[in-house]
């Protein structure tokens, strides 16, 4: 029992041999023995012959010639082996192994040349020291500059940090109701706001008109020697640091009080706390009309530059686009020292003598200052729409009067909404409506003689002609003229202007005629230009009865 144990435990160690051995490659790839390379001394030292690679096959198949063979057979076999077989077995293996190690290491010899791990390494560690050097010159630098990196840092680090592409929000503010208080602090604000340029353009014009002659003759002779010396951009510096420095010395409490025309202070009333409806009613009334007039005027100022570039008058706009090729050229052939020369002199010229000259003359004005005219002839849209609408008018007039294209134009027909002037009531051909008034204007006629809510009070639209007062009825028909109110202008007695409802502020939006033919004065009220309205019917009526005087002069019989 203990020989075949033994026998087993060699049987093992033999099988972890052969384990061993096949690790590699195969044995076919190995080189023989005899043409190996000489291994070391400890590994040669015994003169034992080496076999061919053969042997070893032959010794496995001793070990087992039946290829399948069973277990019992196997140990009976190798106990039969002698000592010197199993020895010689074993070297054979250790040779094997031994030859596998070099082969290992040829291979890796292989591959250390073929990758240069050395030169790689040598790189490696330049660029170490490289990289240290960089680092220890980075932190001598930022040593150095702490300071400023710091100061940035605090100035602009919380920008920087804040900074990122977001979408505008589109807030909606909010709005303030109406109140006639606020209103009317409002444009207190804005005309307080705006004085200091008021005061500033009343002060150019007064020294351009020479309203103190020793004032505009030092201004003129200063600002001369200036634009002669090439000063012009300095002076005017000047005088905005000198005007710096009087309101700082101003705002010190100092009492400094510079102007060519003298300031008139405006009395301010003291804010009323308690007002009636009849005066919040006439304060949002005031309010309304200055802010009409002021944005009336800027929408002015903004429709005739709109006009001048669009060609809306070629005429004018032509200058402008001749002027601009002539400053262009100039601009380009003349050195800028000798321009600026020469705009500067124009400009004081202009300014102190030429603008005097036109102001003292309005004939030559009208005449000859090119800006003037321009300006005063570029058309605001409200006059383009009239414009039009008065070409369009004469031309289905001219159309209507004369389809053949042969009728005089003093007697084209007017004609109204619902058919010719003269048909819808009942009047010459000669009579038409004023230029003041081509359109009429809206109201409605309070007739106090009769008694019928229907008739009490008509919409419509009055026209002032040469000899007589129109009402056109919106209700009349154009084949009736029943409710339409013919006045002739030689009959009224009175004319006044009206107020319909006293409990309402102000003077009124009413015109009160008064006539034989009626028993009260008519009244036509809810005029929104009344006082045009009122102005051309006085002018026209006093024309009459100028006209009713001379003749009645020169014929003292009739």
């Amino acid at each position: 029992v203990i020989i075949i144990k033994t026998q087993i435990s060699v049987l093992n160690m033999l099988k972890r041999l052969d384990k061993i051995r096949f690790r590699g490659p195969k044995r076919d790839e190995f080189l023989d023995p005899a043409e190996s390379p000489n291994a070391s001394d400890s590994e040669c030292n015994d003169d034992v012959p080496v076999k061919h690679r053969s042997s070893i096959k032959e010794t496995e198949e001793q070990r087992d010639p039946a290829g399948s063979g069973t277990m019992s057979a196997a140990p009976i076999q190798d106990y039969k082996m002698s000592d010197a077989d199993r020895l010689n077995e074993v070297k054979g293996h250790l040779e094997i192994a031994l030859l596998e190690k070099h082969f290992l290491q040829e291979e890796l010899r292989k591959l250390r040349e073929e990758t240069n791990v050395e030169t790689l390494k040598q790189e490696l560690e330049k660029e170490k020291s490289k990289r240290v050097d960089l680092e220890q010159k980075m932190n001598e630098i930022l040593r150095s500059s702490s300071r400023l990196w710091k100061w940035l840092y605090e100035r602009f680090g919380v920008y920087i940090e804040d900074f990122r592409f977001q979408p505008e929000e589109n807030t909606v503010e909010t709005e303030e109701p109406l109140s006639a208080k606020r209103l009317t602090e409002n444009m207190r604000r804005l005309k307080r706001g705006a004085k200091p340029v008021t005061n500033f353009m009343r002060n150019l014009s007064a020294l351009s008109s020479c309203h103190s002659v020793y004032t505009s003759a030092i201004a003129f002779i200063i600002y001369m020697n200036a634009a002669w010396h090439g000063w012009v951009i300095p002076m005017f510096l000047f005088l905005a640091i000198l005007r710096l420095s009087l309101n700082y010395l101003i705002a010190k409490g100092w009492r400094i009080q510079w102007s060519i025309v003298p300031e008139v202070s405006e009395p301010v009333e003291p804010p009323k706390e308690d007002l009636t409806v009849s005066e919040k009613f006439q304060l949002v009334l005031d309010v309304a009309q200055k802010a009409q007039n002021l944005f009336g005027k800027m929408a002015d100022v903004l429709e005739k530059i709109k006009n001048l570039f669009m060609w809306v008058q070629p005429e004018i706009t032509q200058k402008l686009y001749v002027g601009l090729w002539v400053a262009f050229i100039t601009s380009c052939l003349l050195p800028y020292k000798l321009l600026g020369f020469m705009i500067g002199v124009y400009a004081g010229i202009k300014f102190f003598i030429i603008d005097f000259i036109f102001k003292s003359c309005p004939k030559l004005r009208d005449k000859y200052d090119t800006p003037y005219i321009v300006w005063t002839n570029l058309p605001t849209d409200p006059q383009l729409k009239e414009r039009n609408n008065a070409t369009l008018s004469r031309r289905v007039s001219e159309t209507v009067s004369d389809p053949a294209g042969g009728g005089d134009e003093s007697g084209r027909a007017y004609n109204t909404k619902r058919g010719p002037f003269h048909e819808v009531f009942n009047l010459s051909e000669n009579e038409r409506p004023l230029p003041v008034c081509e359109n009429g204007w809206r109201c409605c006629l309070i007739n106090r003689d009769r008694k019928m809510p229907t008739d009490y009070i008509r919409n419509g639209v009055l026209y002032v002609t040469e000899n007589y007062l129109c009402f056109e009825s919106s209700s009349s028909r154009a084949t009736s003229s029943k409710k339409n109110k013919v006045i002739k202008l030689q009959d009224i007695t009175d004319i006044q202007k009206y107020k319909v409802l006293s409990v309402l502020p102000g003077s009124g939006m009413g015109i009160s005629i008064t006539a034989p033919s009626t028993l009260k004065p008519l009244v036509f009220g809810a005029m929104i230009h009344r006082d045009e309205a009122f102005d051309a019917i006085q002018t026209q009526y006093m024309k009459i009865l100028n006209s009713t005087a001379a003749t009645t002069v020169t014929n003292p019989e009739t």
